[in-house]
């Protein structure tokens, strides 16, 4: 599958975790997209495996689903406080 290249952002524990707060990053799916970061090392793979996805401004349920080309994904890690 070829994949689309995607805009990813990430916010609070997300953005510590990857060392950066923007990315483009190739992936055809939201499942390999976190495949490939959560491959970059065990504390981004900790925080992607708690965090919500919005693609597009939308939450993103399916893991399986096509990413669009040009497509913005927000990388939210649970958040704290009150």
């Amino acid at each position: 599958m070829v994949g689309a290249i995607v805009h990813v952002r990430y916010f609070a524990g997300a953005r510590s975790a990857a060392g950066l707060p923007e990315e483009k990053i190739v992936a055809a799916s939201l499942e390999e997209l976190v495949a490939a970061l959560a491959s970059r090392g065990p504390a981004l793979a900790r925080v992607l495996s708690v965090s919500s996805f919005l693609v597009d401004g939308t939450v993103c349920r399916s893991a399986t689903a096509a990413l669009p080309d040009g497509a913005t994904v927000d990388v939210l890690p649970p958040f704290a406080g009150g």
